[in-house]
C-alpha cells in the first residue's frame, strides 16, 4: 500500500515509475482519506507499507519495493 499526496514530487515520481499499472497499487491519497493516514501514523509521503508489517519511506526502486514485498522482478530487455 502506499500512501502519499496529490502535491508531493516523490509521490508523483512513483505513479511514474509505475505507469498505466499503478491502477493496480493500493494507494491511500491523504488529502482526502486524512483519517486512515493518521491511522497508519504516517508521518511522510510516500509511505509503502507491506503485509507483514514493514514499511519503506520515501521514494523508492522496483527493487527495493519488489525486495520488501517478496516479490521478483522480471528481468525484462528491450531492444
Amino acid at each position: 500500500k502506499m500512501y502519499g499526496a496529490v502535491w508531493c514530487s516523490h509521490c508523483q515520481a512513483q505513479k511514474k515509475l509505475f505507469g498505466s499499472a499503478f491502477k493496480l497499487i493500493n494507494y491511500v491519497e491523504c488529502t482526502t482519506d486524512a483519517q486512515k493516514c493518521i491511522d497508519a501514523k504516517i508521518e511522510s509521503y510516500p509511505t509503502w507499507t507491506f503485509a507483514d508489517g514493514n514499511r519503506l519511506v520515501g521514494e523508492q526502486s522496483f527493487e527495493s519495493l519488489a525486495k520488501a514485498a517478496s516479490c521478483p522482478v522480471p528481468n525484462i530487455q528491450t531492444k
